[in-house]
């Protein structure tokens, strides 16, 4: 027999082990609904820590050298989470976890906040993203989100992922205090560069100015230089902070643009760690604004401080066959996180609408942020 018979033979065994485990699958389901009944009548909670620890630990016994005790566990654990996904939909129909997700009120976008000055990255985000759109600059990411809940501004662009650093934290903890929604997205190729008044020399620098991520984007260039680092409020407000110095002394870390916006030379072009370092901005809005076209839904929510209780909210995505394309966590308390994840999903779906409702079961907070396409 070769290779590819034997291969053959052994999936038929697996087509049938499987169809053996479906039918069992079957039973155990069927069984949980009855339970799921019990505890209806009896007003006991779907939830069961202490009885599923022995579930647990009476199948994980049973390991042997085909099934390790660590497979085993992470078998049934599914298994009882799922279960209690059955459960709470037995229980609790339509109600069960509940998510307010609202209408979507699209609007024709003409006024764009962002933060910085001429040649910021944010304006380049803004631009990109709105090209038709006219333009209010603000000095602080807050002041982003001031403008859009006034009135003043359709719309907010801010960056909040870069690929060389990670989330801009701040902008996902303003999301959520400012209770605003995703609407857009636009990633930025960021190509940093050192800019200084004309005539400059690398050996006249004294001083560096720039945005904390842009000084880190650059941690190499600048490693073994002694160069004094400023930190600024944006990359493009550091080259114009330099074109008004009186000396030739200070250089400022940005793009291209602000060099041309602020009247500077590009003394040393692309001086970033990562030549594929790029930047995801999203655009925020006081009400959502979605269609057939979204392809992510972004969500927010909090979990109790127990093993598993994340993995529960992250199964019923699984179980739904959506997935995950980031998630990330700030904290909301000395022991207690709140999570930020984007699904590739649209929010219109039947399907993604159930596995959100699945999911705040399992939440102690939960919350829609927006569903928008990815560009």
């Amino acid at each position: 027999m070769d290779n590819k018979e034997m291969l053959q033979n052994l999936r038929k065994e697996i087509d049938a082990a499987d169809k053996e485990f479906v039918e069992l699958f079957k039973r155990r389901m069927r069984i949980s609904d009855e339970i799921a009944d019990v505890k209806m009548k009896a007003n006991i909670s779907v939830t069961d820590t202490a009885r599923e620890g022995q579930v647990v630990a009476s199948a994980a016994a049973l390991a042997d050298e085909n099934a390790s005790a660590e497979e085993i566990t992470a078998l049934m654990r599914a298994l009882i989470g799922l279960s209690k996904i059955r459960q709470n939909s037995h229980l609790f129909g339509d109600t069960a976890g509940n998510v307010e997700i609202p209408v979507s009120a699209p609007r024709k976008i003409k006024t764009v906040a962002f933060q910085g000055v001429t040649g910021a990255w944010g304006e380049q985000a803004a631009i990109s993203m709105y090209p038709k759109a006219n333009y209010i600059v603000c000095d602080e990411f807050e002041d982003v989100f001031a403008a859009v809940k006034a009135g003043q501004a359709d719309v907010g662009v801010l960056p909040i992922e870069n690929s060389q650093n990670g989330a801009v934290g701040v902008v996902y903890d303003l999301l959520r205090k400012n209770s605003c929604f995703m609407v857009n997205q636009s990633w930025q190729t960021i190509a940093q560069c050192l800019l200084a008044k004309p005539g400059t020399e690398l050996a006249d620098i004294r001083e560096i100015f720039s945005h904390p991520e842009g000084l880190k984007q650059c941690r190499r260039f600048l490693l073994n230089r002694n160069w004094e680092l400023t930190a600024c409020r944006n990359t493009a407000y550091a080259a114009k902070m330099v074109s008004e110095r009186a000396d030739s002394k200070g250089a400022a870390i940005g793009s291209r643009r602000a060099a041309e916006a602020h009247g500077l030379d590009v003394l040393v072009p692309d001086i970033m760690d990562s030549a594929a370092n790029r930047t995801r901005f999203i655009a925020i809005a006081a009400q959502p604004i979605y269609d057939e076209s979204g392809d992510t839904t972004s969500i927010t929510f909090s979990t109790a401080h127990t093993a598993g209780a994340l993995c529960a909210v992250l199964q019923t995505f699984m179980t739904a066959g959506i997935n995950l394309t980031r998630i990330e966590s700030r904290p909301a308390s000395a022991d207690h996180y709140r999570f930020f994840a984007d699904l590739q999903a649209n929010v219109l779906s039947e399907v993604t609408r159930d596995a959100l409702k699945q999911a705040a079961m399992h939440c102690d907070y939960f919350e829609f942020l927006g569903c928008y396409k990815t560009k």
